[in-house]
């Protein structure tokens, strides 16, 4: 028997069929769609726009900028690269739309509130915010904007929720390149934490959900950590692998003098030296979920500490140590405020929720073009993040029209694109120019976990991005 002809891969084969009655009618699911949103922009041309490039993006264009989109749709390239570049129109008004949306279909006190760091590597400087700093596609340090992403994930499937764009120190100090790309006099210089911190503001009381999940670049400033606790929110937030802990669960060493002298404290160290040192009893096997290659198993462990945070020790968290089941075995050490209620597999199902937003934020950067864009001022990035976050949301509920209410599965692959572009009418040169929406101040530093002298933090490993998100055919 062929690998093709085992049962599982007939299965996997069969749930990845998309027939055409399936997606006949997208065009108008489209139109449907976008008339929730188009009220969110101010004039008729600048909603004219928004259609067309929303329209270019579920494409199948190989390269979905401004520019083939309106040459494709048979259009001056110029109106629609400033509609996206400086437009005068309100993005933040048409994310809380967004958000509103996302309540409704998706909303559950079980969801995860994932942050998401991601970056866009650039060859040039001239782009807003671009700087020599860790790029999680890339895998390295190089030249590249990092965005701060927020995204729900519940039972009934994932959604993104908001967007900013990180501005380095220098950037943010430096008024010729300020103005050159225009970035409002309101905005500062912020942690990417603050930045979380300010996503979270937004729509934390609005969303029911359970979690707040991140990666280490989250999860090391204690002072977030310290915020979340303080306004009653549960995380699980992943830390380096060089974090100090102290195991609160494991037995005191005696007095240096019997019955005298202060009771002594369990020594620090380093996260992964204590997982190195745990027997093999004290793993427990669990199933994540399925993924492409079959059941995604992982060895886990949680235990209670307290981590070193620079001057001072930190409260009580739990310590969750996860460790995939395969040749090359991946260790990830994640800290969690998580009651003893809260069970182990509960904690490792919350930390491998965040993978697969990661992974559809990966294939969005293509599927989408939300990786694809020629904008270099503040509000362009901003624009053009919003009208791609919006295309994804769409292809997002195409896929739970067409795949049912099981995002957890890899399969439900893509039945096409949507071609041509229709062209658009009434649009000329020049039509929409001017105005910046202003954002939100913020400012200062975060104490962040300290790590055992000498050591690095480690950045984290790139996202996977193996989603096939495109599920759209022509009408």
């Amino acid at each position: 028997m062929s690998l093709l002809e085992h049962p599982d891969a007939q299965a996997l084969l069969a749930d990845a069929v998309v027939t055409p009655d399936e997606v006949r009618g997208c065009q108008d699911r489209i139109t449907t769609f976008l008339q929730r949103y188009l009220p969110r922009f101010y004039r008729a041309e600048q909603r004219t726009h928004a259609a067309l490039v929303i329209r270019g993006l579920l494409s199948g264009l190989q390269r979905k900028t401004c520019e083939p989109i309106a040459v494709e749709a048979g259009v001056h390239r110029k109106p629609v690269q400033n509609f996206v570049g400086a437009g005068g129109w309100d993005d933040e008004a048409v994310m809380a739309e967004l958000r509103g949306h996302v309540r409704e279909v998706l909303g559950h006190p079980d969801a995860v509130l994932i942050l998401d760091p991601s970056g866009f590597p650039k060859s040039g400087n001239q782009s807003c915010g671009v700087a020599r700093q860790w790029c999680g596609r890339l895998g390295k340090q190089d030249n590249c904007q990092l965005g701060v992403f927020l995204a729900y994930a519940a039972p009934g499937g994932y959604a993104p929720l908001d967007r900013r764009l990180y501005l380095p120190e220098d950037w943010a100090s430096d008024p010729v390149r300020r103005g050159k790309c225009h970035v409002p006099e309101a905005v500062t210089f912020k942690e990417s934490w603050r930045i979380a911190v300010d996503l979270l503001e937004r729509c934390r009381k609005d969303l029911p959900h359970a979690w707040v999940s991140g990666d280490d670049e989250m999860g090391r400033p204690a002072r977030f950590r310290g915020w979340l606790r303080r306004h009653g929110e549960r995380y699980l937030l992943d830390v380096p692998c060089n974090t100090s802990v102290r195991d609160l669960e494991r037995r005191r060493p005696p007095r240096r003098r019997a019955g005298r002298g202060r009771e002594r404290e369990v020594p620090f160290c380093r996260a992964d030296a204590w997982a190195a040192r745990q027997p093999d009893a004290r793993w427990t096997r669990l199933t994540v979920r399925d993924g492409e290659r079959g059941p995604l198993r992982v060895d886990a462990m949680a235990v209670r500490v307290r981590a070193k945070e620079e001057r001072r020790v930190g409260p009580e968290e739990r310590l969750v140590v996860t460790r995939t089941v395969e040749a090359k075995p991946r260790t990830d050490y994640s800290l969690s405020n998580a009651g003893p209620e809260v069970s182990l597999s509960e904690l490792v199902r919350v930390r491998f929720t965040r993978h697969r937003i990661e992974e559809v934020f990966g294939a969005a950067k293509g599927e989408v073009g939300l990786g694809q864009y020629e904008v270099r001022s503040w509000v362009g990035w901003h624009h053009h993040m919003t009208l791609s976050l919006l295309a994804l949301w769409f292809l997002i509920l195409e896929r739970i029209r067409v795949g049912g209410e099981n995002p957890g599965r890899d399969g439900v692959a893509g039945a096409g694109d949507l071609h041509p572009l229709a062209a658009v009418a009434g649009a000329e040169p020049g039509a929409d120019r001017g105005g910046r929406q202003p954002r939100v101040v913020a400012e200062g530093g975060g104490a962040d976990l300290q790590v055992a002298q000498g050591d690095r933090r480690v950045p984290a490993a790139p996202p996977a991005t193996g989603h096939e998100l495109n599920s759209c055919a022509s009408a």
